[in-house]
C-alpha cells in the first residue's frame, strides 16, 4: 500500500524533488542527527552531556540540530526552572523509531571501517 502526503494528497516519493520526504531524508541522514539520536537512544541527556558525548560538534551545530529535530517531532526539550536553567532532551516515540536503523548504520560503519580505509588507501595510490 502506498503512503500519501496529507498536505498535498500526492504519493510519498523520496525520488521526487517536490516531495517533503526529501526534506526528511536530508534531516535524518545528516551526521549530527545520526549522532544525536544515537546518543539519546539510552535516555534523556542534558545539553552539556550531548556536547561532551559528540566529539567535534560545535555549539552552533548542536543547538541548530536539536532545534530542527524538535521541530520535526523527533525529540522533546524540557526546561526545568532552576538557576541556572536545566535543559534536557529526550527522544519522542517517532525519534525512538529511528533507533534501530541508526544503530544498524553505526554498527555497519564500525564493522567495515578497515575495509573502507583500505579501499581509500588503494585509491590514493592509484
Amino acid at each position: 500500500m502506498r503512503n500519501y502526503v496529507e498536505s498535498s494528497g500526492l504519493p510519498a516519493d523520496i525520488y521526487s524533488a517536490r516531495c517533503p520526504t526529501r526534506r526528511v531524508l536530508d534531516r535524518i541522514a545528516g551526521k549530527w542527527t545520526v549522532l544525536i539520536v544515537d546518543a539519546l537512544a539510552d535516555g534523556t541527556l542534558r545539553y552539556t552531556d550531548l556536547q561532551r558525548r559528540i566529539d567535534g560538534i560545535s555549539q552552533k551545530m548542536l543547538t541548530q540540530t536539536l532545534r530542527d529535530l524538535e521541530a520535526d517531532g523527533f525529540l522533546t526539550r524540557t526546561v526545568h526552572p532552576t538557576i541556572p536553567p536545566k535543559v534536557e532532551y529526550a527522544l519522542t516515540p517517532l525519534g525512538h523509531s529511528l533507533r534501530t536503523p541508526i544503530a544498524a548504520l553505526r554498527e555497519w560503519i564500525e564493522s567495515n571501517i578497515n575495509h573502507i580505509e583500505s579501499a581509500r588507501a588503494r585509491a590514493e595510490r592509484a
